[in-house]
């Protein structure tokens, strides 16, 4: 891997889907750990951009017209690629919602799988580090849960811990906080806090400006505007972003939309 101190850097990307421009003419840099929210409403080009990063979509444009290194390269092994971000989606989350434990789904990361199957090898180090992310994340009491009988907050700590099975670079979240109760959000933010204090470089994506930790700063995903997140979060942009009047507060470190 390169040594570059740069996790994402695009020049001039463009990324169509079903022939309509979702990103267009992208410039971007993230920083080894950069803690960074990309802001904006829906069908603004926010998960494409998640997905144009882990290779789910791609460029329009070929080198030179644009550039896309991630970690330095151009050129990546897909799944050496993913080995080295952590990511949790709606998708995965839904996918991950199956008969299986959670110390079994927190394993399953290290084999890129839901859950786990006979020919997976299972190592003692592979166990032991599943047990601290469990830890980590306080789910100490539903180690032995099946994830078909958890909350949606309570899964989608699991998969958080699963997708750190190979301590990534970067965690990428994409609208972490959909479908979840006021105290599973408090919990996901308890979560994301304590994962940004402990050098876990977070990439979030979110319409949902209580998901914007103290800990991070502000993108959007079109690149309307750029910049540190007191700057960023003023009822002016984010009214003219969102369309729609917006009066904000400031209450405990987090920003909050009336």
């Amino acid at each position: 891997m390169s040594t570059d101190q740069t996790f994402v850097e695009w020049r001039n990307v463009t990324v169509c889907r079903d022939e309509i421009v979702a990103l267009d003419g992208i410039n971007l840099a993230i920083h080894h750990g950069e803690n960074v929210a990309i802001l904006g409403p829906n069908g603004s080009g926010k998960s494409t951009l998640i997905k144009t990063i882990t290779r789910e979509c791609y460029t329009r444009w070929p080198p030179p017209r644009c550039e896309m290194k991630i970690l330095g390269q151009q050129i990546w092994n897909i799944w050496e690629l993913r080995s080295w971000m952590g990511i949790v989606t709606n998708d995965l989350v839904a996918q991950c919602t199956q008969p299986y434990s959670v110390f079994e789904t927190v394993l399953s990361g290290f084999h890129s799988s839901i859950g786990i199957w006979p020919y997976h090898p299972v190592t003692a180090e592979m166990e032991t580090k599943a047990e601290e992310l469990i830890d980590f994340l306080d789910l100490r009491p539903l180690r032995d849960r099946l994830m078909t009988e958890m909350s949606s907050g309570e899964v989608r700590r699991a998969v958080i811990a699963r997708a750190l099975a190979h301590s990534p670079k970067a965690l990428l979240l994409d609208e972490p906080s959909n479908s979840l109760d006021i105290r599973a959000m408090a919990e996901l933010r308890e979560s994301m806090r304590k994962l940004a204090q402990n050098g876990v470089a977070i990439i979030l994506v979110t319409h949902h400006l209580p998901d914007i930790i103290p800990e991070i700063d502000l993108r959007d995903g079109t690149l309307y505007s750029d910049g540190p997140k007191a700057e960023q979060l003023t009822e002016a942009k984010l009214g003219e972003l969102f369309r729609t009047p917006v009066r904000l507060t400031v209450e405990d470190g987090y920003y909050h939309m009336w």
